[in-house]
């Protein structure tokens, strides 16, 4: 099995994770397996998030037997051929208790601009959901800084706040989506050799809107470039991280941690109503 991060760590939070991408070779195929290195590694929560409707049952499923895990329901703009998302139904979809948060989605322009009045309007669906709900909204955007921040003005109203997810951006943009009420998240790009001008923002950014996340199985962290990114990689992003705002890495983990359910508001109040629960065998593992 693959060598555990130093749990030196704890309550370390994933704040955005594809648990249901992840591959479990490295596991004899077992999911409990990977929870288990998970855990070990200090982290406690993580947010699964949704990037489809074909595939939400089974990220509503995750976080419906491991109490850890909370989940999120969108369809992410990269999507273009998954069916598009109506308002009503993520209203139904996010009531559930795990669901959390709206998204993932967003504006991404890099790949394929010819699509963006369609990405506009799938956009402006899940903003309008996240107003109507009072839940965050989780928000991807690449190439289209502009666009999606003139978008979250418009549609949201003042009423939406949310988390702008593996930031690549420059400072200005940070500190306008701060001044809507989203916070930064951080992935385990700001440990790539090349990313000189994201650590510069990481140092600049308000410890206070700071998340922290793998986007795993994706853009794994130094050291384990090449691999498959996994949740207990976040460790790795929250000692860069640290470093960078020349705080400790427990420091850093408290923090964020605390901005996780001070945004994520109804996995606070999940939390709180099921702490008993949350010390049980996950139900996919009763017998």
């Amino acid at each position: 099995m693959t060598a555990v991060p130093s749990p030196s760590l704890t309550g370390l939070v994933d704040s955005h994770c594809h648990l249901d991408r992840l591959k479990l070779d490295a596991y004899g195929g077992d999911f409990d397996a990977l929870m288990a290195a998970t855990a070990a590694a200090g982290v406690s929560h993580m947010l699964c998030i949704g990037v489809d409707l074909a595939s939400f049952p089974q990220v509503r499923q995750l976080a419906e037997c491991w109490p850890q895990v909370f989940a999120s329901v969108g369809v992410h703009p990269l999507y273009r051929n998954a069916e598009a998302a109506t308002l009503m139904e993520l209203k139904t979809l996010s009531a559930h208790p795990k669901v959390v948060a709206i998204g993932e989605t967003g504006l991404d322009y890099l790949d394929d601009p010819v699509d963006a009045k369609e990405q506009q309007q799938r956009f402006a669906t899940h903003i309008l959901a996240a107003r109507e709900t009072g839940l965050p909204l989780i928000v991807h955007t690449r190439g289209a800084r502009e666009d999606t921040l003139a978008m979250l003005r418009e549609y949201g109203g003042g009423k939406v706040r949310g988390v702008l997810h593996c930031f690549t951006e420059d400072l200005a943009t940070a500190e306008a989506a701060i001044k809507l009420g989203f916070y930064i998240s951080i992935s385990g790009i700001v440990t790539f050799r090349n990313a000189d001008a994201l650590r510069d923002v990481v140092r600049a950014l308000p410890l206070e809107r700071l998340l922290i996340e793998t986007d795993s199985p994706w853009l794994a962290p130094v050291p384990y470039r090449g691999k498959q990114n996994e949740p207990r990689f976040v460790s790795e992003v929250a000692q860069a991280v640290a470093a960078l705002q020349g705080i400790s890495p427990a420091e850093l983990a408290s923090a964020t941690r605390k901005n996780f359910f001070r945004l994520f508001i109804k996995a606070c109040e999940w939390q709180a109503d099921h702490c008993a629960a949350a010390k049980r065998r996950p139900c996919h593992s009763d017998g």
